[in-house]
Formats: structure tokens, C-alpha cells, sequence
């Protein structure tokens, strides 16, 4: 297989693009190096098969959805407290509408996991060690909380994403702004009270 990280970056890029417009039966070699603008057979050289490219490709979301360091670093300059935890919600809302096929292609192998068990393995695994590796965080800085109200953020955040990025038009007037404001009110109630 072919070396060259940053044509394979390219062509992870033009997968998820092709997952988020045409699905995983869309996500095919062929359809790759067509969005990648390259010769026909080029991705065949980068991953070994559809499978290869289907956790390559997942592994390539996460790291897109990651938080911007410069980013973080400024907005934890705040104190610990219920602001905090919803700026950094917004930013993660922020985030997500920006690469909404990062987010979008990531739903679409969701739904792939559940015909392939290798694949739903290697998901359940990042996700899982992502949510753990959130509480620890989430606990380790002091934000307040426990690890039940980094679940139900995260829980609350996802349905949320989904709704605003597949049908927005359910939540009606609400915006997912207000809607952030509101549940992290209503899951990290004021301790002056």
C-alpha cells in the first residue's frame, strides 16, 4: 500500500465527504478518487479494502472533530464553573456545524456498525475511551459536576447535534444555542442556590 500521509489524509477527506452526501452503500474506491480528484485506482492503493477504508476513515473523523488547542486554551482561562461548561458546549456545537460532514460521515458509520461487527468493535472502543477520557477530564479540571452529568451532557449534546445537523426544522424556533443554555441550567444547577 502506498506511504504518502498526506494523499491518504486527502483521500479520508474525500471519504468522509462521500459518506455524508451518499451513505456508506455510496462510499465505494471509485467514488473516493472521484472526490479526491485523482486518477482512477488511487485509493485502492491506500487501503487494503472497504473495510480498511471504513475504520481508516473513522479514525481520520475524529481527528477533524478534535478541539482546536488554541481554542481551548482560551476559553479555559475562564473559572471553573457553569459558564464554562457551556461555552465549551457551544464550541462543541460550534465545531460540529462546521464540519457537518465530519459529523455527518461519523452517523452514517454509526449506522454501518450495526451490519459490520468488526467496525461497531472499533467504534464502540473510540467512543467509549472518548467518553471516559471526557469524564476524567470534566472531573480531573474541577469543572463542576460529577461523572452522571458528563454522560448526560454528552447524551443531551448528541441528540441535540443530530437534530440540528438531519432535521433542524423539528426543534421549531428553538435554536441550538438557547437549547445549550437551557441544558446545562437544568444539569448543573446554580450552587449559590
Amino acid at each position: 500500500m502506498a506511504q504518502n500521509p498526506t494523499r491518504r489524509a486527502a483521500l479520508t477527506d474525500a471519504a468522509i465527504d462521500v459518506l455524508a452526501r451518499e451513505g456508506a452503500r455510496g462510499l465505494t474506491f471509485r467514488a473516493v478518487d472521484v472526490q479526491a480528484g485523482v486518477p482512477a485506482g488511487t485509493a485502492s492503493n491506500y487501503f487494503a479494502n472497504r473495510d480498511d477504508l471504513l475504520h481508516q476513515t473513522a479514525r481520520h473523523i475524529h481527528h477533524r472533530l478534535t478541539p482546536d488547542p488554541t481554542v481551548l486554551t482560551e476559553l479555559l482561562r475562564a473559572p471553573r464553573d457553569r459558564a464554562l461548561v457551556t461555552a465549551l458546549m457551544h464550541d462543541l456545537m460550534r465545531r460540529i456545524a462546521d464540519d457537518r460532514a465530519g459529523y455527518l460521515a461519523m452517523l452514517e458509520l454509526r449506522l454501518e456498525a450495526t451490519r459490520r461487527p468488526e467496525l461497531r468493535a472499533e467504534l464502540t472502543g473510540t467512543i467509549r475511551d472518548e467518553l471516559e477520557a471526557n469524564i476524567a477530564y470534566h472531573l480531573g479540571e474541577g469543572f463542576p459536576g460529577d461523572r452522571r452529568t458528563v454522560v448526560l451532557l454528552y447524551l443531551a449534546m448528541t441528540g441535540l447535534i443530530v437534530e440540528h445537523l438531519t432535521l433542524p426544522e423539528v426543534l421549531g424556533s428553538d435554536g441550538p444555542a438557547a437549547l445549550i443554555d437551557s441544558l446545562v441550567e437544568r444539569l448543573l444547577p446554580d450552587p449559590a442556590v
